[in-house]
């Protein structure tokens, strides 16, 4: 099994949510890069649960950096991060090993390993490991940063309650604004609206999904290939790797089915400096594949938490007969919050392989 993603900067996610310890390895980094060990630590605090509204399982996950950083910044080697284990409570799971949960990775991964699959706290598919994917995308934008390119995201909704969508263009700073809010939204009514939407589940001992705009600004123009090694294929795969993602839609997605070509299309225009940009931009920075200078904008759907406190029916694997299931434990009634600085992760990592494929330093 390759829980892996990338072609010049390779990642690979290892452990189980309630193993020993979870990480990653990122090779192909270049060497001499610092890393903002304290900076790292303020991006990973923003997938941490233990706030209202998430999984009262609350894990300080610090990474350790095993190999691949001398001195503060990489040497060229792999880098291979660690991050403990420490907040477990696989008792919790007992009833699960014989009665799968619905919509969960239970019950296919008992079929592919024969019944061998560690699956406490949902094991290799967890949302523990993205964990180690913000560690190594948190290093990714701040290598990103000093090349003029940024990630941003925010979510773009919860349930039925709608966020504004990310201006054409925008500024770090404004990237920077959203991550400070406790409930990551452009529109801070909205995201109040969003927080009731979410403990309103909690109180149905139910849950909801919602969907992430993740915008890279600054990449520049004829970065991917065409056909399928395109950007939207790199960002779809590696975004796909993330728990609970079932869809993906590029700049204006499936709303351009409905639109004529005289609406969908993005004129071209010549800016104040002689850049050739677009009036518009519902391509989301991708054409054929490559990028046209524009921001490359996506949008993430996440379904609901399938993890509920309500009783489920379900079978027995044993038995071969139906049953009802109530599911223990800790468990978020929307990943939504907490899955925004994962995209920003994920996306990150995709844009500096891109980058260092045309140019390795």
């Amino acid at each position: 099994m390759a829980s892996s993603f990338g072609e010049r900067l390779r990642v690979s996610v290892y452990g189980e949510s309630h193993g020993n310890g979870i990480g990653a390895l990122i090779d192909g980094l270049p060497a001499g890069e610092a890393v903002d060990t304290d900076a790292l630590a303020r991006f990973m605090q923003r997938r941490q649960g233990g706030r209202a509204g998430t999984t009262a399982r609350r894990e300080p996950d610090i990474p350790e950096f095993v190999s691949g950083v001398t001195d503060g910044r990489t040497n060229g080697f792999p880098l291979c991060i660690r991050i403990a284990n420490t907040n477990t409570r696989s008792s919790d799971y007992n009833n699960l090993a014989d009665t799968p949960r619905p919509s969960h990775a239970d019950y296919a991964a008992h079929v592919k390993w024969l019944g061998q699959a560690d699956m406490r706290g949902g094991g290799h598919f967890s949302g523990r490991l993205t964990a180690p994917l913000c560690a190594a995308g948190g290093i990714a934008k701040q290598i990103l940063a000093r090349r003029g390119v940024h990630v941003g995201a925010h979510i773009l909704s919860v349930a039925n309650v709608q966020d504004d969508r990310f201006p054409m263009l925008v500024e770090p700073w404004f990237f920077d604004n959203i991550a400070a809010r406790a409930v990551p939204v452009i529109d801070a009514e909205a995201g109040e609206q969003m927080q009731r939407e979410i403990m309103n589940a909690a109180a149905d001992s139910d849950s909801v999904g919602g969907r992430i705009e993740c915008m890279i600004t600054g990449l520049p123009a004829g970065l991917g290939d065409p056909m399928f090694d395109g950007i939207e294929n790199r960002i779809a795969r590696a975004v796909f790797g993330i728990p609970a993602v079932k869809g993906l839609e590029f700049g204006g997605g499936f709303t351009l089915c409905t639109l004529r070509g005289s609406a969908a299309n993005d004129p071209l225009t010549v800016d104040k400096n002689g850049v050739i940009m677009t009036v518009s931009n519902h391509s989301g920075g991708i054409q054929g594949g490559i990028t046209n200078g524009m921001p490359v904008v996506f949008t993430v759907g996440l379904k609901p938490t399938p993890s509920i406190a309500q009783p489920q029916q379900s079978v027995s694997l044993s038995a071969r007969t139906e049953t009802q299931l109530e599911i223990h434990g800790r468990h978020d009634p929307c990943i939504v919050v907490r899955a925004v600085p994962v995209v920003e992760a994920v996306a990150a990592l995709v844009a500096l392989d891109t980058l260092l494929i045309g140019n390795p330093q």
